[in-house]
């Protein structure tokens, strides 16, 4: 046995004695994760002697910020834990639950089934007095915001194309914001990887059969990109580095070609850049910037999404609280501002 296995608690689900509500964050790795203190601010402004508990499977190393964190469980068990515990209040869900804890559930929203993924539990009380524990995607509603707060004519979206970086979650979510709430007419794709690409046209099929809906398109070639109606938002979600592989090459061509870089006549939209880790302003950031896009970091999409998580867990608008908003923006601000300075 290791070292840090010996150092990990033999009860994984803490419940603080000295707190009359908790709300977890499961999943891993949870180094980086800003949820912990977002909604620390959110329960201080509203006078709440709440807290969220990370629960990742490292404990009490210097790989955990701040350590330590608890273990993180099985499914099976969090949810037992969860079920029983009184003080539960929702639990953010990350990597590597968000698909595999949908069936575990009692109900999905509509938002975590067009997404293919949940994020968010909350409580939901039934009729007969008894709880259902519900999972939803509020990165949706990160999504929403971040571009609809930042853009200077939300309602230019409206009929004109949209695009996805990507092919993950990032991605899912972001399509179904662009046909939910955007009013895409169309959406283009491109990503390094044709099969991530086409298990999202054949989910995108099962979930969406309808005529109606405005199409995807995967975009893999940069002179046939060059030919497109330029998107009037873009949804990035892939980690930043420089591509490197054949496949990342020519999908960075062809972004490069939506983004009209090589066009100063080209209308020019807002870009959500998702990654904001280990720095905010990235290469994709860059290009869209110098290309004349406005760029919109990606702990926008963070900040929507705890709110909306906030909103679920305490029954209370928080959008609507005075002061709420500026603080909880000056709170995660700080704490990006800190972290990558102590990556120099």
């Amino acid at each position: 046995m290791s070292a840090q296995q010996q150092h990990q608690p033999e009860e994984p689900i803490a419940i603080p004695a000295d707190r009359d509500g908790v709300a977890y964050l499961y999943g891993h790795p949870l180094l980086n994760s800003l949820s912990p203190p977002l909604h620390a601010a959110i329960y201080g402004h509203l006078g709440r002697n709440w807290i969220q508990i990370p629960l990742s499977s490292v404990c009490g190393t210097s790989e955990t910020y701040p350590p330590p964190y608890t273990r993180s469980p099985p499914i099976e068990k969090f949810l037992a834990s969860i079920r029983a515990n009184d003080k539960f209040v929702g639990s953010s869900v990350t990597m590597p639950w968000k698909v595999a804890i949908m069936p575990h559930l009692d109900d999905l929203t509509e938002d975590a089934r067009q997404a293919g993924a949940c994020n968010t539990i909350f409580i939901r009380e039934e009729k007969d007095g008894s709880k259902a524990y519900v999972g939803t995607n509020t990165d949706c509603i990160g999504i929403r915001e971040a571009l609809v707060q930042n853009s200077p004519d939300p309602a230019g979206f409206r009929g004109r194309p949209a695009l996805v970086v990507g092919g993950g979650g990032t991605a899912r979510s972001a399509i179904y914001v662009m046909r939910k709430w955007l009013g895409a007419s169309k959406i283009y794709i491109v990503n390094r990887d044709s099969a991530e690409v086409q298990a999202i046209l054949e989910e995108d099929e099962q979930r969406n059969p309808s005529a109606d809906k405005a199409p995807l398109i995967p975009v893999t070639d940069p002179a046939v990109a060059e030919t497109l109606e330029t998107p009037a938002a873009i949804v990035s979600g892939i980690p930043n580095y420089p591509p490197k592989t054949e496949e990342e090459i020519r999908a960075r061509q062809v972004l490069q070609a939506l983004l009209g870089a090589a066009d100063d006549q080209k209308p020019k939209g807002v870009i959500l850049e998702m990654c904001y880790h280990p720095v905010i302003w990235t290469e994709i950031a860059e290009l869209a910037s110098a290309a004349g896009w406005k760029v919109i970091v990606g702990s926008e999409a963070l900040l929507w999404q705890g709110l909306e998580q906030a909103r679920l867990w305490t029954g209370t608008d928080v959008v609507a609280v005075p002061g709420l908003l500026d603080m909880v923006k000056e709170v995660v601000a700080k704490n990006l501002a800190e972290r990558q300075q102590s990556t120099l």
